[in-house]
């Protein structure tokens, strides 16, 4: 089936077929019609499947038919997600298949000025996509009315109830019309999520893509065995080795983060990094520097894993293992997206076997090991830039010391 065979609004094929998606993915050919008949949707599916598109296009299409002009009276459609980074990259998607219709996309998220948001929510809006603080602090305020939302999307719920936002997503559920159409997408399903899942939907339509393989069939996993303080030498390494592809790094916190930055800028390899302590003006520009191939390597943490939607990233590279085995899905996830092929590279350490384990036995298959000799090990150490015991460091060192030598000895004279 092609998208020129749906029932949907010619302008939003237009965008389509502008933006070159001419068949649906698995994710979209199983739920676009059931959320255009009004039904709710339970979907698990695994990151870079198209889940975005999925509800977005029969979302756009339902409000646009409702509308006769561009005018915006009230908020129809809310989408609640958990970070910032996929509140703007999920508005952009909006905002590319709205074009040429009635429909209006708004944000409104935290970490930055809350006026200027305030000022589009007063221009009038029909989908709102939103993180919860933000929402709340607004919807207090009396900026943000959701009593005539139709339509309740929940995306990447299982990361939202893992950022404990579950008391917010209750909350909200009271301020909301109780006859609506709830769509609730979710990259993995326990029993906690099942639970929220169906106390907020109606006779789902329940839509399951790859559950057994949680992630994406196009993407390469490997793993090394690597000693924790070795492990900056083959990061040079296959960033050296692959100078002209977008790498993603994944380590476990905010400090390790800035520790591998200095480490690459100590051997001139330029980096960026996004993480917690980042405020919302430098992600932003982090994000924009990685997207546009400024920068194309980029170390970040498991919070901004979800919303790191890039295209072409072709390295995944877990430099630490997750605390978490599921969110070594949300990392890999980041590549291999679409049609697209992708490489999921880990690093473990001796002490990080358990994690790896985990991880293992949550993805019920092995990952391939690459076995690394010792002569490529030390290899690998003896050309590094940063390591203090290879000969050209010693000698540059050394000649560095006969020039200040020199210098003293001229002064004395």
């Amino acid at each position: 089936m092609k998208f020129e065979d749906y029932r949907i609004s010619p302008e939003i094929k237009k965008n389509l077929a502008e933006l070159g998606f001419r068949r649906p993915t698995d994710i979209q050919y199983k739920a676009i019609s059931p959320i255009l008949k009004g039904d709710d949707v339970l979907a698990i599916a695994q990151t870079g499947t198209g889940k975005t598109a999925a509800f977005a296009i029969p979302v756009i299409d339902i409000i646009n038919q409702q509308k006769t002009s561009s005018r915006c009276e009230f908020i129809s459609c809310l989408v609640m997600v958990p970070t910032r980074e996929l509140a703007l990259q999920i508005t952009e998607v909006f905002q590319t298949l709205c074009k040429h219709t009635f429909v209006k996309t708004g944000c409104v998220f935290g970490g930055v000025e809350q006026d200027p948001q305030i000022s589009r929510l007063k221009t009038g809006i029909d989908i709102l996509v939103a993180t919860p603080g933000r929402m709340f602090d607004l919807v207090s305020q009396g900026h943000i009315l959701l009593e005539r939302v139709q339509i309740l999307v929940l995306d990447e719920a299982d990361h939202m109830l893992a950022l404990g936002f579950i008391k917010d997503i209750r909350q909200l559920i009271h301020r909301l019309p109780k006859h609506r159409q709830t769509l609730f997408f979710s990259a993995t399903i326990n029993p906690e999520i099942k639970d929220l899942a169906y106390s907020l939907v109606v006779n789902p339509i329940r839509i399951e893509i790859s559950p057994k393989d949680p992630v994406a069939k196009n993407v390469t996993h490997s793993v090394a065995f690597i000693p924790m303080d070795d492990k900056r030498f083959f990061l040079e390494r296959i960033i050296k080795e692959n100078p002209d592809s977008k790498i993603l790094v994944f380590v476990r916190t905010k400090v390790r983060a800035e520790r591998v930055f200095k480490a690459m800028e100590r051997i001139e390899i330029k980096t960026i990094t996004i993480h917690g302590d980042k405020d919302q003006k430098d992600r932003l520009d982090v994000m924009s520097q990685f997207r546009n191939g400024a920068v194309k390597v980029l170390i970040a943490t498991d919070v901004s894993a979800r919303g790191i939607d890039i295209q072409d990233v072709e390295y995944v590279i877990n430099y630490d293992l997750p605390d978490v085995a599921e969110n070594y899905v949300h990392r890999v996830g980041r590549t291999g997206r679409g049609d697209k092929k992708g490489l999921a590279v880990s690093f473990c350490s001796p002490e990080e076997k358990p994690v790896l384990d985990e991880i293992e036995a949550f993805l019920d298959q092995k990952i391939k090991v690459v076995t690394i000799d010792k002569e490529d090990y030390s290899a690998t150490l003896d050309f590094s830039a940063d390591n203090p015991h290879d000969w050209r460091a010693l000698i540059n060192e050394e000649l560095q010391n006969e020039q200040l030598f020199s210098k003293k000895k001229k002064k004395k004279k």
